[in-house]
């Protein structure tokens, strides 16, 4: 049986309250669009996809 450490559950937590915050953004974003769907665009945008990749915070961990 594998049991995750005490600690890892606070950060097991702040990953899922990250996770629902972005999915509530998107519903919201989704519910004020026009079209039936959103761009990918406008997804990222939402997301803050391309703030990541400026900074450099993308999920590299090779580093520069």
């Amino acid at each position: 049986m594998n049991v995750a450490p005490v600690g890892a559950t606070a950060v097991q937590d702040h990953v899922a309250l990250a996770e629902i915050e972005l999915c509530g953004e998107l519903i919201i974003a989704a519910s004020a669009a026009r079209g039936e769907r959103l761009s990918a665009d406008r997804i990222d945008e939402v997301l803050r996809v391309s703030d990541e990749f400026e900074h450099g915070t993308a999920g590299d961990e090779r580093g520069p």
